[in-house]
């Protein structure tokens, strides 16, 4: 009688230390879920803005060709112009004429590679007498892109971030899902374990990348 009621009573302390284990389980499977829809957001907000970046990248280079471009073809002009001119082939009598042309020509050669070079670093590392590319109408508004590069870069190695943070919360999840289903006090206290385990990783590169984002 006396080994019967002990049996309950032991029996009874089990289910109660199971059912406070799986109530810890499930709250903390709540907690890292809520961290992951976090993480998430994180991961597809910024992803987007890396895109956007990539394409104000590529656009801004572009930009750089085209005024090289340009330039060249303005110096091959003038080049010519200083052939001719060398070789006799100007009439003298239009040299005056011909010089006032190879001068604003020169002039826009200036010009081009000013532009090209505010294109490519940006207004606030050419400095404001530099400035000669107009963005929305206003001077000294250029993004170069330069950085353009490295804005884009520093989000990929955000977004990067955020993927792991995503990883591992979902896989803490799942092994807080087989830690609810186990029977075994022992495995579901591994399971737990590693769960919490990966839920912490999960959390730090999360932080870690949010941080990342703040540095754009």
């Amino acid at each position: 009688m006396h080994s019967e009621i002990k049996n309950v009573a032991t029996e009874s302390v089990h289910i109660k230390s199971e059912n406070r284990l799986e109530l810890i389980t499930g709250l903390l499977i709540a907690i890292f879920a809520a961290v992951l829809s976090i993480a998430e957001l994180g991961s597809g907000k910024y992803g987007k803005l890396e895109i956007l970046t990539n394409n104000q990248k590529n656009e801004a280079y572009e930009t750089v060709q085209s005024k090289s471009i340009k330039q060249i073809l303005y110096e091959s002009h003038r080049d010519f112009i200083k052939c001719l001119i060398s070789s006799g082939t100007i009439d003298s009598n239009k040299k005056v004429s011909i010089d006032e042309y190879e001068t604003s020509l020169n002039k826009d050669i200036i010009h081009y590679e000013k532009e090209k070079i505010e294109v490519l670093k940006g207004s606030d590392v050419v400095g404001k007498k530099n400035w000669v590319q107009k963005q929305g109408g206003e001077l000294g508004k250029v993004i170069g892109a330069q950085e353009w590069a490295a804005k884009a870069s520093k989000l990929e190695i955000a977004c990067d971030t955020f993927d792991l943070a995503v990883l591992f919360l979902q896989v803490c999840l799942v092994m807080g899902a087989i830690s609810l289903v186990i029977k075994q006090d022992n495995l579901k206290k591994i399971f737990l374990f590693v769960m919490l385990t990966l839920g912490a990783i999960g959390i730090i590169y999360g932080a870690y990348a949010f941080t990342l984002t703040h540095a754009v």
